[in-house]
């Protein structure tokens, strides 16, 4: 069965989404809905909630501009 959508903020969200990752409106809008049905499913165990949470850190693209105020070492530890 189709889907309308007649909202359109969501119409425009659903296409920055698709650009933005390259995908089609259709395949994006089931990307989003398969990610909100699993958090969902893993509400209550509080593993799943940090799991998730930092899965949504890691899509958080890194900015050419940023500014970091300590020095790293190889293994990734402040030096």
């Amino acid at each position: 069965m189709p889907l309308q959508i007649a909202n359109p903020t969501v119409v425009d969200k659903v296409e920055r989404l698709a650009k933005a990752t390259g995908l089609s409106k259709t395949a994006a809008v089931e990307q989003a809905v398969d990610r909100l049905l699993r958090d969902m499913a893993g509400s209550d165990d509080p593993a799943a909630h940090a799991e998730a949470l930092l899965a949504q850190m890691d899509r958080i693209p890194d900015r050419s501009d940023a500014f970091n105020p300590l020095a790293w070492d190889e293994q990734g530890l402040p030096a």
